[in-house]
């Protein structure tokens, strides 16, 4: 699971079978202190809830296709949660 926030829409006139209906989000990946990790991607809303400025989870190739109805639809990513709290000690790699 990875985290980003949403930081725009985005409008397709165009989409792929299987992809009607589906919103469209532009997110900023971030890391573990919430500080940037690379460059924005557009990502569909397999949550059905998220929007912009929202902290959100979201998976990227396979597993993003695998998110939605009917599976394995074209995306490389897919938020798939919403974030209600966040807090990081600053500790890296395994268990406590």
């Amino acid at each position: 699971m990875k985290l980003g926030r949403v930081i725009g829409t985005c409008v397709a006139s165009v989409k792929a079978k299987g992809m009607e209906g589906l919103k469209l989000l532009v997110v900023r990946p971030l890391t573990a202190d919430l500080g940037d990790d690379g460059d924005p991607f557009v990502a569909t809303d397999a949550s059905a809830q998220a929007g912009e400025g929202d902290l959100v989870t979201y998976e990227a190739s396979r597993e993003a296709a695998l998110m939605h109805d009917p599976w394995f639809i074209p995306v490389d990513h897919a938020v798939v949660g919403i974030v209600d709290q966040h807090t990081y000690d600053g500790h890296e790699g395994g268990p406590l």
